[in-house]
Parts: C-alpha cells; sequence; structure tokens
C-alpha cells in the first residue's frame, strides 16, 4: 500500500509507538493522520488530528468511524500490559482487560473500519502484537498469541474486499510501557518505521528486532526452547 497520499487511523496515537507511528507517517506523505486517544486533547504531534477513541468502548469506536469515513489504514496500536504474569494466581480481572484491550478492541476497531476502507476502494490493516505472541507471559502473552492468530484470519478474510493485513511483532520498545525494564528495548521510531515499510510491501509480518526473529524461527523447532 502507498502511503503517500493516504488516510490513516492510529489508536493510541498519543504518546509511545503510537506517537512514533503518527511522525512516520506524515513524514512519508499521508493526506490525513487521526491520532487516537481517549482523551483527543493528549495529541501534542503538529500536524495529527486528533480523534476520541477508546478501544474497549463499542460506541467510541462506532463514532470514530462516522467520524473518519475517509480512512484508508487502520493501525491497531492501542494496548495495554498490567504486568499480571499469573494465570492461577493473577486477578482475574486483569487477565480481562488485557483481552479486552489487545485482542478484542483492535478487533472491534477492524470490524468499524472495514466498511468504510472498502467503500474507499481498498486499504490496509496493521496489528500491533508482540514478541510475547510466542512465549509465555500469561494474559498479556496469551492475548497478543490470539490476536496473532486473529491476524492471520483476517489476512485470508479481508484480502477479496482489497485489504491488506500485516501483523507487527518485536520486543522491547522505549515507551512508557516498558519502562520497568532495564533490558535493552528498540526506539521506537525504527520500529514504526519497520512496521510501514512493511504496509508499503504488503508484507505478511514485520520481524522488528533480532530477538524477534529468533523466537519466530524457533516456532519451526523443539517448542520446549520457547517455554520459561
Amino acid at each position: 500500500m502507498q502511503i503517500n497520499g493516504a488516510t490513516v487511523l492510529v489508536t493510541g496515537g498519543n504518546r509511545g509507538l503510537g506517537k512514533a507511528f503518527v511522525e512516520e507517517f506524515l513524514e512519508r506523505g499521508a493526506k490525513t493522520v487521526y491520532a487516537a486517544a481517549r482523551d483527543p486533547r493528549t495529541v501534542t504531534t503538529p500536524g495529527a488530528v486528533p480523534i476520541a477513541l477508546d478501544v474497549t468502548d463499542l460506541a467510541s469506536i462506532e463514532r470514530a468511524a462516522a467520524t473518519a469515513g475517509d480512512v484508508t489504514l487502520v493501525v491497531n496500536n492501542a494496548g495495554i500490559d498490567t504486568l499480571n504474569r499469573s494465570v492461577v494466581g493473577g486477578d482475574l480481572a486483569d487477565l480481562r482487560r488485557e483481552f479486552e484491550t489487545n485482542l478484542f478492541g483492535p478487533l472491534e476497531v477492524t470490524r468499524a473500519f472495514v466498511p468504510g476502507i472498502t467503500r474507499n476502494g481498498g486499504g490496509h490493516v496493521l496489528n500491533v502484537a508482540s514478541v510475547l505472541s510466542w512465549l509465555p507471559a500469561a494474559g498479556y502473552g496469551a492475548a497478543k498469541a490470539a490476536l496473532w492468530s486473529a491476524t492471520n484470519h483476517l489476512r485470508g478474510e479481508l484480502k477479496p474486499l482489497g485489504i491488506g493485513v500485516t501483523g507487527l511483532y518485536m520486543g522491547y520498545v522505549d515507551t512508557d510501557m516498558a519502562s520497568y525494564t532495564t533490558e535493552p528495548k528498540a526506539d521506537p521510531r525504527v520500529i514504526a518505521r519497520a512496521a510501514v515499510d512493511g504496509v508499503e510491501a504488503d508484507a505478511d509480518e514485520v520481524l522488528g528486532d533480532e530477538f524477534t526473529r529468533a523466537v519466530r524461527a524457533a516456532l519451526n523447532g523443539d517448542p520446549t526452547l520457547l517455554l520459561g
């Protein structure tokens, strides 16, 4: 998909990786970049169009889709990590929040925007997942694994409509979400650039760093190597 002249919506576009996406699309000549956030007043990127959108609120999603009817590219970036790493002993409410935000959020946003993208002649969906789609990480990993599977399904379902689907997978990125760890982190602009390159190339997957590429390759080997 050609980014120059495209109309883009980025969920969670007010900070972190989402803000990096907004900046990247603007630099590449996108016609309009909607930076979606629960509070659009937190969008500070010059040139972006703030829009209210809460990915856990269907009415909010539908209002955004009606407002931004010219969108041709959706980036499902908004996500949360409760840092709950226990399925048995952890708070079940945390697990539900992670699935609502990291799985059902992208699916409901996609469902709401696909009719408009189709009317606009086709386009693309980019789903931001994680290397933890393939590693044990309780509710967060399970939700991202489900998003990986859903992304693969959507690719086939949306292709006849002229809509491509790309999944983005990466390890730690230097954003507020990963502020709890001192492990090496990727520059969000580097990840955003690689992902947008993948969209332009109509890639099925973008693997954002060396660790993610190694984990993805290990899926073809002994699965016990992926267990923590």
